[in-house]
């Protein structure tokens, strides 16, 4: 069915809302699969390929295979849960299943982990968690068989420095979670925009790019500072006076398009307004209004430190080892699913202005956990972050097998704080170290 106004699209956004009983946990993380003899990115066809990789799957672990112009290029859970897809440059990412606990989701992780690992054991493939590509070019990269980066890519070179950057040779981590009214996706938005520098901080683990240094912690953070400013950022406007449902609505309304799906295949709208095509000025196509399935694709086209669909999702981690893809769902959820530690961490960010927030966002790619707002480092607001959140999840009492609860969980980002190290420092100690400068050393030692 044709959508008919604006009130159709904040209402899809406020059926989001849910009881607490219902909240959920969907945890998403991304990786750079390489060639284990070679060290070379894996390219899309052959025998040693991506697709030999998800038709592994499918076959060994029955996930069903999602085809576009013949080509596989994602797998689904036939029980509608969860699933594995690609990033423009072959970067494996698994999409897991709304779950009740971080005990969960953790294990779903290791559980995808064994199975990557076992098919790729087999075909001489590798898996690196880091938050950007340490050593192959732009043009090295192979591009995956999908439609709608064909049309992305050329739009992002008139828009930004590092687009192509963005899409073939960076990873994140990141965690999808729920609301309970306008009201309280309003508070967990502004408290997770305004930490969102603190998680990229502690989180921080991209500091190569072709083969040596590139002067960030996260380059991966850095690269968003320049893909599409008029789809990225901190969301200033979330902070103001009568953020709602229908605000986030509007600023999506006029977002730039990328493309509009029709009959399997993509149109390339780059540019185009959707608020005109709500109106029916679509040129592309003149006289047709949106279908629902049109906004959520638009929706998935913004890229905001923090974004709203029917849940929140926190987007501003490199990814990194298996600890840590447990670390930020444990790290979010402490915070924004228990009203104490939620009400703590807005008494810290409250009073932060606009420009303070934004000169924080700024500092972290190079300075991370020694970038300071108000005359504090973020070491040491994450020291309190950390605490509101570990006794956010001891709070939920959520045990796992061994009767720990989620709180463990952060023992990882604890020691960050502790060491005054991020993931990105280690890994520089080490290159200048005992590596000697070999960078190849790092799929060797922080493969999965």
């Amino acid at each position: 069915m044709p959508i008919e106004s604006k009130a159709q699209l904040i209402d899809e956004l406020a059926q989001g809302s849910k009881p607490e009983a219902q909240w959920r946990i969907g945890t998403e993380h991304e990786k750079f699969p390489f060639l284990t003899d070679t060290l070379a990115p894996v390219p899309y066809h052959g025998e040693r390929s991506i697709k030999s990789l998800l038709e592994g799957l499918r076959d060994r672990f029955g996930w069903s295979g999602v085809l576009e112009g013949g080509n596989i290029i994602a797998l689904s859970d036939p029980k509608g849960l969860g699933n594995v897809s690609l990033e423009p440059g072959g970067q494996f990412e698994l999409s897991g299943a709304p779950l009740e606990t971080v005990h969960d989701t953790c294990e779903e992780v290791h559980e995808h982990l064994a199975q990557v690992r076992e098919v790729g054991d087999r075909l001489g493939i590798g898996f690196l968690g880091l938050g950007a590509s340490p050593v192959w070019s732009r043009e090295a990269t192979p591009v995956m068989p999908k439609g709608r980066y064909g049309i992305m890519a050329p739009y992002m070179d008139k828009v930004g420095r590092y687009g192509r950057d963005m899409m073939f040779r960076t990873c994140t981590v990141q965690v999808n979670l729920d609301f309970s009214s306008e009201a309280d996706m309003v508070k967990k938005l502004r408290v997770s925009l305004a930490l969102q520098p603190i998680a990229t901080a502690l989180f921080a683990n991209s500091p190569f790019l072709d083969g040596k240094p590139n002067g960030f912690l996260s380059f991966r953070s850095e690269v968003w500072r320049d893909t599409d400013n008029q789809r990225s950022g901190m969301l200033p406007f979330a902070f103001e006076d009568g953020m709602s449902f229908e605000r986030y609505v509007d600023y999506a309304l006029d977002v730039p398009m990328y493309f509009v799906m029709r009959d399997g295949k993509y149109i390339n709208t780059a540019g185009e307004s959707f608020r005109a095509f709500l109106d029916g000025r679509l040129p592309q196509l003149p006289g047709e209004k949106p279908v629902m399935k049109d906004w959520a694709d638009h929706l998935t086209t913004i890229f905001p430190e923090v974004r709203l669909k029917r849940y929140l999702e926190m987007r501003g981690a490199d990814s990194g080892p298996w600890r840590r893809l447990c670390a930020l769902p444990a790290f979010w959820v402490g915070l924004l699913y228990d009203q104490s530690a939620l009400d703590a961490a807005w008494d810290l960010v409250k009073d932060w202005t606009a420009v303070e927030r934004q000169a924080l966002r700024d500092a972290v790619p190079t300075q991370a956990l020694s970038a300071t707002i108000r005359g504090r480092t973020i070491r040491d607001i994450a020291r309190d972050v950390l605490g509101f959140s570990r006794q956010g999840l001891v709070a939920r009492n959520r045990q796992g097998c061994k009767g720990k609860t989620e709180a463990a969980f952060l023992d990882t980002l604890d020691e960050t704080v502790a060491t005054d190290k991020t993931a990105a420092e280690n890994l520089l100690a080490l290159y200048h170290g005992s590596w000697g400068g070999d960078i190849s050393r790092v799929f060797r030692d922080f493969a999965y």
